[in-house]
């Protein structure tokens, strides 16, 4: 990531609506995804039913409320699994462990998951509650939570603030960001967060394992969630874009997406802008992709600058013809 490192200027305040956005693909993957268990047995939920229709016991939200206030270690047994992680259940509770929250899964090649998953299958976990909602019937639970000594996620929460910088370990890579572990609690960079340039996928800018540093934008202990950036530790390249790159100064820059209708090129200061094949010296209607290639080093020509916006038009055609 290129820029400087931005010490200065408050993180934008983020509502409970920005969290429910951002995670609402998360939530959908685990409530419609079948419940499995291990062949020949097999049990499935029909995918508009959430887990909780499953015939389950029903839950003491008074016991798993102390659970989670108490930081707590819990053991459960494992019951069946889906795509997006296992099902436990003991008594009188049972609740969801995404993948990403269990110990053996971090860093596996999701081609092998659902073999991995069905192995969890009548194990018995340590777990920590990380979320309980009793008007949605959902209970959350983490077995990388659980290897924090209990009363760990309060101390954690107690010590963290927005403007903070704190390194973490990405636990798991979605559509919508990168789930980052502070040592007990799990933190968001949502995509938007990631990067001041165009983000294809957050698996472009961090990977499973990778250790990083980001910037505390929110803070919701009572459902323990932080909003993280990572794009904040620098500045916005934007902001002086128009100063920095004058119309029709010749720039380096990198292919970073080839389309039909031409491609995006990202200058060394970290943002995009897009090439139109009508701005390639290429025959008129001849592919883009037989011109040029993603990761391609290429010169080029800034048209216009539009920063409110975050848009650039640039030209392969450097003598302007």
């Amino acid at each position: 990531m290129n820029g400087q490192k931005n010490l200065v200027g408050e993180p934008p305040v983020l509502d409970e609506g920005w969290w429910t956005s951002l995670l609402a693909e998360e939530e959908r993957a685990r409530l419609t995804a079948p419940v499995r268990k291990p062949k020949p047995v097999e049990r499935t939920v029909e995918p508009e039913k959430k887990f909780e229709e499953a015939h389950l016991p029903p839950v003491d939200w008074t016991r798993v409320k102390d659970l989670y206030q108490n930081d707590s270690i819990i053991t459960l047994s494992v019951s069946g699994f889906n795509r997006g992680g296992v099902l436990v259940q003991g008594e009188d509770l049972h609740g969801f462990v995404p993948f990403s929250h269990l110990v053996g899964l971090v860093g596996t090649d999701p081609l092998e998951r659902d073999n991995l998953l069905q192995n969890y299958v009548g194990q018995e976990l340590r777990l920590k509650v990380i979320e309980c909602v009793p008007d949605d019937g959902r209970v959350v639970f983490s077995e990388r939570a659980a290897q924090a000594e209990p009363g760990k996620r309060s101390k954690i929460f107690n010590t963290l603030q927005s403007g903070q910088h704190v390194t973490g370990v990405v636990t798991n890579v979605t559509d919508f960001g990168a789930f980052v572990d502070l040592g007990g609690v799990e933190g968001l960079i949502h995509i938007s967060e990631l990067s001041w340039g165009r983000v294809i996928h957050p698996s472009h800018i961090v990977k499973l394992g990778e250790e990083v540093e980001a910037l505390v934008l929110d803070i919701t202990a009572e459902r323990c969630r932080v909003a993280l950036s990572l794009k904040r530790l620098f500045t916005n390249p934007w902001e002086h874009a128009v100063d920095q790159f004058a119309v029709n100064s010749i720039l380096p820059a990198t292919i970073t997406t080839v389309l039909s209708y031409g491609a995006f090129a990202r200058l060394d200061a970290g943002i995009e802008g897009l090439i139109h094949a009508s701005e390639m010296p290429i025959a008129e209607g001849a592919p883009v992709k037989q011109y040029v290639n993603e990761g391609q080093r290429v010169d080029v020509r800034v048209l216009h600058i539009d920063a409110p916006h975050q848009r650039m038009g640039l030209s392969m055609r450097l003598d302007g013809n």
